[in-house]
């Protein structure tokens, strides 16, 4: 039969992702629009856009969070010019963004003292392999394969080298040992559902002590460069952005912040999370015919959750455009590199109410395609 209840928000794209409910942008606050980013009033905004969310994170005492330009794509390759070449690195990769940072330092970089610790769709690398004398690169949530880094305990608290962690999908949505990792990277578009084109760079004291002893054997583009005179550009952690950000992107945002603050700060956003990765968790538990790409549950992502189904790949993308032209789950296809299946965003902003009624139309258009 075919379900009479639809999502009230089919929004289950993951990137950019669902507004939080409730959203009206009539509602933003945009007095900034019209003015110069370098006034003081721009300049207390974005610098609030950093304290808050130095604030709302609980980071630990000396780390800086800046707005830098390109999303998370930016704030993380920022990091890998600005930082890698002083000692031998690490990457660990497993699914498409993850390998496209191994590309950068193999191919861009040419770094020479590069390891690689790679495995499939699905699956984590062997994290115990990492060396502490060594930097280490790595995704703390694999976006596009459903599989995230379920604790930090691989990471050793007295290495010498830096951790340097693309957290796009993670930050807002999983418990991350901050005190471990030295640079963290994310996009306001994904777990908070801001708007796209800005990146969120988190430094540790450690990431800003080699940016201050060492200098790149390469030549840096402008939007990169976080030291002057061989000291940090304290600047881009107040507000003073590199490049001219949007304001009201920037309005977004805090509105965003706002939102979380209200649901009872980061540990309330977890648990919504968690919640609707348990409606999938049960139905993918009482249905034969659809799996989780993620084969370690521990491992299973809370925020991109990835899914196989029992059909070929020309019957799984009828059956994501078929729940799209009914108005029930728009983008919810794989991503272009993994296996066909389903990628249902179940971060923050999507309530509980909606995947489960989500659910029993997976079903449906299942067996619609499958001609039973």
């Amino acid at each position: 039969m075919k379900p009479v209840e639809r999502p009230a928000n089919p929004n289950f794209s993951s990137g950019p992702c669902s507004k939080r409910p409730g959203y009206d942008v009539n509602a933003l606050s945009v007095e900034t629009l019209g003015r110069s980013h370098r006034s003081a009033l721009g300049k207390s905004v974005l610098g609030a856009a950093c304290s808050e969310t130095a604030e709302l994170l609980g980071l630990p005492e000396g780390y800086r969070v800046g707005v830098v330009p390109a999303s998370d794509t930016g704030a993380v390759e920022m990091a890998l010019w600005s930082l890698l070449g002083a000692r031998p690195v690490d990457v660990f990769a497993w699914e498409s963004f993850g390998k496209g940072w191994l590309v950068d330092i193999t191919s861009q970089l040419k770094l020479e003292q590069v390891n690689v610790y790679e495995a499939g769709y699905g699956e984590l690398p062997d994290l115990d392999q990492a060396d502490p004398a060594h930097d280490i690169v790595f995704t703390w949530n694999g976006t596009t394969s459903g599989v995230k880094v379920p604790e930090g305990d691989w990471i050793h608290s007295e290495r010498e080298g830096l951790t340097i962690c693309d957290a796009t999908s993670a930050v807002f949505a999983m418990e991350l040992p901050w005190d471990k990792l030295d640079v963290v990277t994310y996009s306001w578009q994904k777990v908070l559902g801001g708007e796209g084109a800005h990146g969120m760079l988190i430094l540790s004291p450690r990431a800003v002590e080699r940016l201050e002893s060492y200098t790149p054997p390469w030549p840096l583009p402008k939007i990169f460069r976080l030291t002057k005179g061989g000291k940090l550009i304290e600047g881009v952690f107040r507000g003073a952005t590199i490049n001219t950000p949007s304001m009201l992107c920037v309005a977004d945002y805090l509105d965003a912040l706002c939102w979380v603050r209200g649901l009872g700060g980061v540990e309330a956003a977890i648990s919504r999370s968690m919640r609707n990765l348990a409606v999938v968790e049960e139905f993918v538990a009482r249905n034969d015919w659809i799996q989780f790409l993620a084969q370690d549950p521990q491992q299973r992502s809370n925020t991109s959750v990835c899914l196989t189904v029992d059909l070929e790949a020309g019957d799984v993308k009828e059956m994501v455009a078929l729940l799209d032209s009914e108005g029930v789950a728009h983008d919810i296809g794989a991503y272009r590199d993994a296996p066909a299946g389903l990628r249902i965003w179940c971060g923050a902003t999507i309530e509980e109410s909606d995947v489960k009624k989500l659910m029993p139309w997976l079903k449906w258009a299942y067996l619609k395609v499958k001609g039973d």
